[in-house]
C-alpha cells in the first residue's frame, strides 16, 4: 500500500476529502518521525512499537577503491509489531488458506 492508497482509504473510511486525510496521515506521519528524532519511543497499542536502535562505528570498505574507511554511528528506526497485529495477520492467513480446514471441520479425526 502506498502512501496515496492509504490516504485514499482514510478518505473513504471517514467520509472526509482527499485533502484532509493527506493533512491527517502527513500529521501522524510527522508525529512519529518527530518521536523518534527525540529520542522517544511510540506505542501504538494493539499495532506496534516505534524505537531506535544504534548502530555502533565499524570500519568498512569502499567498494570502488577498497579503501577502508570509517563508518560513523548510526540511529535506526525499528519498528517492533504488536501481539494483536500478529495474531490477525496470521488468524486472516489461516481462514483465508485453501488447505486450511473448512469451517466446522474436525481436524483432529480428519472429518
Amino acid at each position: 500500500m502506498t502512501k496515496a492508497e492509504l490516504v485514499e482509504e482514510v478518505s473513504r473510511v471517514s467520509d472526509l476529502t482527499k485533502k484532509h486525510s493527506e493533512v491527517i496521515v502527513d500529521t501522524v506521519f510527522k508525529s512519529i518521525i518527530d518521536a523518534l528524532q527525540r529520542g522517544e519511543k511510540i506505542e501504538l497499542r494493539g499495532f506496534g512499537s516505534f524505537r531506535l536502535r544504534r548502530r555502533e562505528p565499524r570500519k568498512g570498505r569502499n567498494p570502488k577503491t577498497g579503501d577502508r574507511v570509517d563508518v560513523p554511528p548510526k540511529k535506526i528506526p525499528y519498528f517492533k509489531p504488536g501481539k494483536e497485529l500478529k495474531e490477525l495477520i496470521n488468524r486472516t492467513e489461516d481462514v483465508g488458506s485453501p488447505a486450511g480446514p473448512s469451517v466446522g471441520e474436525d481436524t483432529a479425526s480428519g472429518i
